[in-house]
């Protein structure tokens, strides 16, 4: 995602700017909209495989998209060949690496009990802006004239590999197998025939409909946080103080590596305190935000829309360091499919809106579009996060 800016030059036309705008834009949203449809796939065969084989699986297509785009022409070689697989190449990533995500932090949850589970589970998250991180370097190399960017893909398929080779030791998880074993203890006491398991109740319990709007509703904060903090705010630089794409790269590199340190500081606290108490405080920083805001974004400097960036990347509320306690309250034999549902459809849904949404709010009202967005997102999560805090406070450990 970070990187498009650098593939759209190269697999794109260069004669048409028009075109050249409605395919960067489609190849954006392709990384999110195939994105719940794979949610499904992957999510069944979580919830009625196993957790490992979905691990695997996303691995390997990662590692297979990652050669491809490494050695794929550009489009001055291939024409609009080069457009389709790199956005195609794109979608896949975009729907493996949200399957991983999912697979790995429900693979912890799983295997991990409290309180050890929450900082364990959200360590992956570390990696996560580790990517990000990578992703803004190897960009701020590559406009500097120094770098090959294809070496990157290849590193990163390099690392698949490893990867696809060391989880393939993985054991299932010690909540998927005990939810099989109480399936056949069940049937074995009342001595239905096997073939009829899909009847049993363990197996129809159905997810709570309130927990599952709660859930989406935590998630879509990310996504808005994520694209106003590096896209909006990069536009701002760009726009507003004169700065060049390559500055704004470097620019956004040093926030990722705030975002990382900030990352491991709440991930070492999730092991301190209690993540929902976490969510709770960051919930009141954003009101105390919102209240300054429009003074804020009236008077803004370079260093503002720094210390802006940082807030929103690292301390404004979401679904970390608490995913594990969202997890645990979805069935056993639903939870990948729902979980990994939500995941993928609110990056789907709240990315476009976001995108396109503060485009056209900003030009209208200014920066009171930026709250028009913000403020409904932080309404439906304060309702999400009082949904769990009181399934936590009723549930029976």
């Amino acid at each position: 995602m970070h990187m498009a800016v650098l593939l759209n030059k190269i697999f794109f036309s260069p004669d048409n700017s028009y075109s050249i705008k409605v395919l960067s834009a489609f190849a954006y949203c392709s990384t999110f909209i195939f994105r719940p449809f794979g949610a499904l796939l992957f999510g069944w065969i979580g919830d009625n495989i196993g957790r490992k084989p979905v691990i695997l699986i996303a691995t390997f297509l990662m590692a297979c998209t990652c050669i491809g785009i490494a050695v794929l022409p550009s489009y001055d070689e291939i024409g609009f060949t080069a457009t389709v697989l790199i956005t195609l190449f794109r979608a896949i990533q975009g729907i493996s690496s949200a399957t991983e995500v999912t697979g790995a932090q429900l693979y912890i949850t799983e295997m991990v009990k409290p309180p050890l589970q929450y900082p364990a589970v959200a360590s992956t998250t570390i990696f996560s802006t580790l990517g990000t991180l990578a992703a803004l370097g190897i960009a701020a190399i590559v406009t500097s004239g120094n770098f090959n960017w294809r070496y990157a893909f290849l590193f990163g398929a390099f690392v698949a590999v490893t990867g696809l080779m060391a989880r393939t030791t993985l054991k299932e998880t010690r909540d998927f197998i005990d939810a099989k074993r109480r399936i056949k203890l069940s049937l074995e006491k009342t001595g239905i025939d096997p073939k009829k398991i899909e009847s049993n109740s363990i197996i129809k319990e159905k997810t709570n409909f309130k927990t599952f709007i709660s859930y989406f509703a935590i998630q879509c904060t990310w996504p808005v946080w994520s694209y106003f903090g590096y896209f909006y705010c990069g536009n701002i630089l760009t726009e507003n103080f004169g700065y060049s794409p390559a500055e704004v790269i470097h620019h956004n590199f040093f926030i990722s590596m705030i975002e990382l340190t900030g990352t491991i500081l709440l991930v070492y606290l999730s092991y301190k305190i209690y993540p929902l108490k976490i969510l709770r405080a960051t919930f009141y920083i954003l009101i105390v935000f919102f209240c300054f805001s429009p003074v804020i974004m009236q008077n803004l400097t370079p260093s503002y829309i720094m210390l802006i960036q940082v807030y929103f990347l690292v301390f404004a509320p979401g679904y970390f360091p608490a995913t594990a306690i969202f997890y645990k309250h979805f069935p056993v034999f639903k939870r990948f499919m729902h979980t990994s549902f939500i995941f993928a459809m609110s990056r789907a849904l709240m990315y476009i809106i976001t995108s396109f949404g503060l485009a056209y709010l900003t030009e209208y009202f200014g920066y009171w579009g930026i709250l028009m967005i913000m403020i409904p997102v932080t309404i439906g999560y304060y309702l999400g996060l009082r949904h769990f805090e009181n399934l936590e406070k009723n549930m029976i450990y």
